[in-house]
């Protein structure tokens, strides 16, 4: 299992230098999140490439229903070009109630799902190189025409992307097979969000192993907390999800405000080291 932290936001520079001291901790990847206004993600992942080495990077995560494709397509191969092949882009619909309707973004759920399938599919196509085109219900891409082409991601075939999937439901789970990660979330018959348990990381497990058939490595990423201090009880929490075959083990600390202890934790390195 490898173990990243997720950044809850604040000012860049801290986010760069908590970043290099995560590196220097151990842990194997640092991520930040995008809000829908406020301090720039991939403007900061810039900063933080430059003054790493080793760390995966990325967005935790980006709803594409905000974005242009094209635009995002430009902003990740830019920094795994940066970080020489260490960027992570993680997707999902967002959280509608951190601003989306003050800045009149969508907030149907169907419309940001299908937003979100026309985006991986041309975040793909672009990073493939030229001739691409695409045609949707959002979308239309024609055959792109440079001077200079760009260059294609340091990490092929692609960039890899994690994406949100709600188990079990077989179109949000088709989409996880798209893709090379999955950020899994339990909703039930009630459409009513569950905690996310062992025993549904070896059924997500089983379900893409049977049915996914891109040959790039996949991720089951895991978010949670254990204590620093404590070595041994932070190991046993997570050891459960290692058995159940998640690969990443995100600290994320939403709920705590003070930067401090942030980076408190960060210095505690990795449950697991």
């Amino acid at each position: 299992m490898k173990f990243g932290f997720v950044y809850p936001g604040g000012l860049p520079q801290q986010a760069i230098a908590f970043a290099k001291e995560a590196e220097a901790a151990g842990w194997d990847g640092f991520f930040v999140w995008e809000p829908v206004y406020g301090i720039d993600p991939w403007v900061t992942l810039g900063g933080i490439a430059a003054v790493t080495e080793r760390i995966k990077i990325g967005t935790l995560l980006t709803p594409p229903s905000r974005r242009r494709p094209w635009k995002l397509a430009s902003e990740a191969l830019t920094v795994d070009l940066l970080s020489e092949g260490r960027m992570i882009l993680s997707l999902g619909l967002g959280a509608i109630d951190t601003g989306f309707a003050s800045m009149g973004e969508i907030t149907n759920r169907n419309i940001r799902a299908e937003f979100l399938d026309e985006s991986i599919a041309i975040l793909t196509g672009l990073w493939g190189g030229q001739p691409f085109e695409y045609s949707g219900n959002h979308y239309q891409v024609s055959e792109l025409k440079f001077i200079h082409q760009p260059p294609p991601p340091v990490q092929q075939p692609r960039i890899p992307i994690w994406v949100v999937g709600a188990w079990n439901h077989p179109k949000s789970m088709r989409r996880v097979l798209k893709c090379d990660g999955i950020l899994p979330a339990i909703l039930d018959a009630d459409k009513k969000w569950n905690p996310l348990q062992p025993q549904h990381i070896r059924k997500i497990k089983a379900y893409v192993e049977a049915n996914r058939t891109l040959t790039s490595s996949f991720d089951i990423i895991v978010e949670n907390t254990s204590p620093g201090d404590d070595p041994a009880a932070a190991a046993q929490k997570v050891r459960p999800w290692i058995e159940a075959g998640a690969t990443w083990w995100i600290e994320s600390m939403w709920e705590e405000q003070d930067a401090e202890k942030w980076r408190q934790r960060i210095l505690q390195g990795p449950p697991i080291r």
